[in-house]
């Protein structure tokens, strides 16, 4: 029984402690979002564009510890389990009985083992109330967050113009609401180690008691004082594994929450700098719809961009074409390949495969920012004799 209690105490440890190591791993690398976003794919069109007043700036220290993960449009799911500040009303510790002393070497033990419960049962309180404030802080930044991402798709859904500087502002303002989510989550996590620590101790001390009951030298009141601490510190267990268990759910649902919606401002951003909305993020798990998507596309190019004039505006198809093909099959990859015409001149032909790559980097670029991973996508060139103009074609593989 000692083995087993010790074994589950140090797993409550160890794994609260692989919990936090997970949310600060999975919370950090967002440092370079608005780079990505913003960054040199325009410069070369826009010389001023790293000046400009609605650039998106760095991510603060704060978003450098944010998580970067799939994406959600919605609120965390709570899966039916009760909120952490509903749970941490519903813990109230017990009063430990006092209990007298009946001057044998064993009360002295007894007088010790129910100080050191009596300790943890403030510990568990101080606890509760930790996590019913953390609760209560991160139900505020999601709503700060929700309300300034409704106020920017608002203006994406009726048009605005590219780059909006007051659209830029609205995505600080929703970055930073991330950002004390963050926060918020690493401070859960610090709450988890410390319940871990006191639930390897409240283990520790049943342990002692029932030990304690074979020390000679003890009264009837010795016994009867040692079965009531017994009691007592099963109950404090209980309610130190349930708070323990609260605030690890709580850990694991914030962190994929908020890693969902970082990768939901990427998006967002990446609209913001093109003016109009594309939607949800393609990164995010999709349920697959009736039929085969090798059905629905064959061998043919998923979409075709035809680079015949200048400012060509192919996003919003772009973005089409890859929801669709993302709802049929949500771990597709994709494959970027730049066609140059073969008419002409050896020079003109190398002007256009010049101009045909500088266009795939583009596109790759516009479905980076549409949410696609870029481990999920491919580039290459070719060359085709009935190209008029240089294009890029993407394939789904």
């Amino acid at each position: 029984m000692k083995a087993y209690r010790a074994a589950r105490a140090g797993l409550s440890g160890r794994l609260f402690g692989a919990l936090a190591l997970a949310a600060g791993l999975g919370l950090a690398g967002c440092s370079d979002i608005d780079n990505t976003l913003f960054g040199s794919g325009d410069e070369a069109d826009n010389p001023q564009a790293s000046a400009a007043p609605g650039t998106l700036p760095s991510s603060s220290p704060a978003a450098q510890s944010a998580s970067s993960a799939g994406m959600a449009g919605t609120m965390p799911d709570q899966g039916g389990a009760p909120s952490a500040g509903t749970t941490a009303a519903m813990i109230t510790p017990i009063s430990i009985e006092p209990g007298t002393d009946t001057g044998t070497a064993v009360s002295k033990t007894i007088a010790t083992l129910r100080a050191q419960v009596s300790g943890l049962e403030e510990h568990l309180g101080q606890s509760a109330q930790r996590l019913a404030a953390l609760h209560d802080q991160g139900v505020q930044a999601s709503t700060a967050y929700y309300e300034a991402k409704a106020h920017i798709t608002a203006r994406l859904q009726v048009g605005t113009t590219r780059g909006n500087p007051e659209l830029v502002a609205e995505w600080n303002s929703a970055q930073s609401s991330l950002d004390q989510l963050s926060v918020n989550i690493n401070a859960l996590s610090t709450l988890g180690s410390d319940i871990a620590t006191d639930s390897s101790t409240a283990h520790y001390a049943l342990d002692q008691i029932t030990a304690t009951f074979n020390v000679s030298g003890a009264v009837d009141e010795d016994h009867r004082q040692l079965s009531v601490l017994e009691d007592e510190t099963n109950q404090t267990i209980v309610l130190i594994d349930r708070l323990l268990r609260t605030v690890s759910d709580d850990v694991q649902r914030q962190t994929a929450y908020a890693g969902n919606e970082r990768a939901n401002l990427t998006t967002l951003a990446g609209a913001i700098k093109n003016g109009e909305l594309y939607g949800s993020d393609l990164a995010a798990p999709m349920m697959a719809s009736p039929g085969s998507l090798a059905s629905g596309y064959g061998g043919a190019p998923l979409v075709v961009i035809r680079f015949d004039r200048a400012n060509v505006d192919y996003q919003q198809i772009l973005y089409s074409a890859l929801n669709q093909a993302l709802q049929t099959r949500p771990t597709a990859s994709f494959s970027v390949v730049a066609v140059s015409p073969t008419r002409g001149t050896v020079a003109a032909v190398q002007l256009a495969q010049t101009a045909a790559k500088r266009h795939a980097q583009d596109v790759m670029r516009a479905i980076t920012d549409m949410g696609v991973p870029a481990s999920r996508l491919g580039v290459a060139s070719s060359t085709d004799p009935s190209a008029t103009s240089s294009e890029v074609r993407v394939f789904v593989r």
